[in-house]
C-alpha cells in the first residue's frame, strides 16, 4: 500500500497537516522492548516546528499518545499505535490555493491524479507527514541501538555554502550535530549556513542542501540481491522524503571521475577480520553490506512555498498568481537531519530483521 513501508518491520503513517492529528502504526515490533513516551518524544523534538529563530514559527508540542502494543512500558508484539495532536492549524492561509497551483507543490499532480486534494498544509504531501516516519524510527533505533549500530545525521552544505570535508572525518557525537540550530558539526560553517538561511527568509527566499548520514556497526549481510539491494532501498526511503532531489552512496557521482584502480576497496585482513583498507562503496558491495561504515548523501530542494508572488494556472488552467502564505521553514534541511535518521533505522532494522529470519537466529 502507498501510505506502509517495510516488510518485517511495517509502518504506515496517516493523517493530513492541518487534520485533528496525524500518526502512524507500526507492526512486527518484537515483544518485551522497554519503550516509553519520552524516549520517542526526544527524537520528535529534534524534528517538531518552532524549534528555533531559522524554522517554522508554527507552535506544535508535537506530543506523542502511545495507543497500542505497549503495557507497562514494554512492547507487546501486537500493532503499535502512535499520535500526535495537531493544535496550531491555520487552514484559512490556504483559501487561494483551492482555485490555483502552487509551483513546485504536488496540488497539481494530487489533483490530476484523484480528482480531489486537501489543499490546507498540503494535506498529505505536507512535511508534517514525517511525524509518523520519526516516531516509529525512535523505536527502530533503540533496537538496532541494542545491536551496536549508531546512526548519525549532519548538515554538509547549505546553498553554496560547505563544510570542509577534512573537518567531517571522524564521526561526530549527537552533542556535536544539535550544537547550533542548522545541525552541522563544523561550527565556523554552521554559522556562515545560519546567516545565510536569514537572509533568504528576509527576502522572501527560500535554500536548500545536503545532508550526511553514517552508521557504524552495521553486520555484513543487510541486503538483498538484485532488487532489494540495500542502497536500493535506502534510495527509496530518502526520497521518499518531501523536498529530496538526490541520493548517493559512498563515492557517488564523484566516483565517475576515478579508474577502476583508484576506486576499488582493497581487501584485508585486519585483527582477523576482513575488512577494506578504503571505503568508496559507501558500506555496500552486491547490495549487501559489508561491515565498514555506511555513508550516504541526500539532497534536498528549496523549500517551495517562498514569500513571493508567482505566476501560475488555476484548476481551468488559467493564468493566476500566487503570493506563498502560512508559515514555512526558509531551508527544511536542518528539521530533516532527524527525519533522514529515522529512515535509515527503519531500513536497516526491517534488513536485519529479514536476514536472521532466512540465515541466523535473531539475537542482540
Amino acid at each position: 500500500m502507498p501510505n506502509s513501508f517495510g516488510h518485517l518491520f511495517r509502518i504506515t503513517t496517516w493523517g493530513e497537516s492541518h487534520g485533528p492529528a496525524i500518526g502512524v502504526t507500526i507492526d512486527g515490533c518484537p515483544p518485551r522492548l522497554p519503550i516509553s513516551a519520552a524516549e520517542i518524544q526526544a527524537e520528535l523534538d529534534r524534528r517538531r516546528p518552532g524549534q528555533s529563530d531559522i524554522t517554522t514559527p508554527r507552535k506544535e508540542a508535537d506530543s506523542v499518545e502511545i495507543l497500542s502494543g505497549v503495557y507497562e512500558g514494554m512492547t507487546t508484539g501486537t500493532p503499535i499505535a502512535l499520535m500526535v495532536r495537531n493544535t496550531d492549524q491555520r487552514s484559512s492561509a490556504y483559501n487561494e490555493m483551492k482555485a490555483a497551483f502552487r509551483p513546485s507543490h504536488a496540488d497539481f499532480t494530487y489533483q490530476t491524479k484523484f480528482g480531489i486534494r486537501d489543499p490546507n498544509g498540503g494535506g498529505r504531501s505536507s512535511a508534517r507527514e514525517t511525524i509518523g516516519r520519526v516516531a516509529a524510527g525512535a523505536i527502530a533505533k533503540k533496537i538496532l541501538g541494542l545491536g551496536g549500530l549508531e546512526i548519525r545525521a549532519y548538515i554538509t552544505r547549505v546553498h553554496d555554502i560547505e563544510a570542509p570535508a577534512e573537518a567531517l572525518v571522524e564521526f561526530p557525537s549527537l552533542a556535536e550535530v544539535e550544537a547550533t540550530a542548522v545541525r552541522c558539526p563544523h561550527a565556523a560553517t554552521a554559522a556562515a549556513m545560519i546567516e545565510r538561511i536569514k537572509a533568504v527568509r528576509s527576502e522572501g527566499d527560500s535554500v536548500g542542501g545536503v545532508i550526511q548520514c553514517r552508521v557504524r556497526g552495521v553486520p555484513v549481510g543487510l541486503g538483498e540481491p538484485v532488487f532489494d539491494r540495500l542502497e536500493a532501498d535506502l534510495a527509496k526511503a530518502m526520497l521518499s522524503l518531501p523536498a529530496t532531489k538526490g541520493f548517493e552512496i559512498g563515492s557517488g557521482f564523484a566516483g565517475t571521475r576515478l579508474r577502476g584502480s583508484e576506486h576499488n576497496d582493497l581487501f584485508e585482513n585486519r585483527d582477523g577480520h576482513i575488512r577494506t583498507v578504503t571505503n568508496r562503496s559507501g558500506g555496500v558491495q552486491g547490495g549487501i553490506s559489508n561491515g565498514e561504515e555506511l555513508v550516504f548523501n541526500v539532497a534536498f530542494k528549496p523549500t517551495a512555498t517562498i514569500l513571493q508572488a508567482q505566476a501560475t494556472v488555476d484548476l481551468a488552467g488559467q493564468p493566476a498568481e500566487l503570493m506563498g502564505k502560512g508559515r514555512h521553514d526558509p531551508c527544511v534541511v536542518p528539521r530533516a537531519v532527524p527525519i533522514v535518521e529515522a529512515m535509515a533505522a527503519l531500513v536497516l532494522l526491517d534488513h536485519w530483521m529479514r536476514d536472521s529470519a532466512q540465515n541466523r537466529t535473531f539475537e542482540f
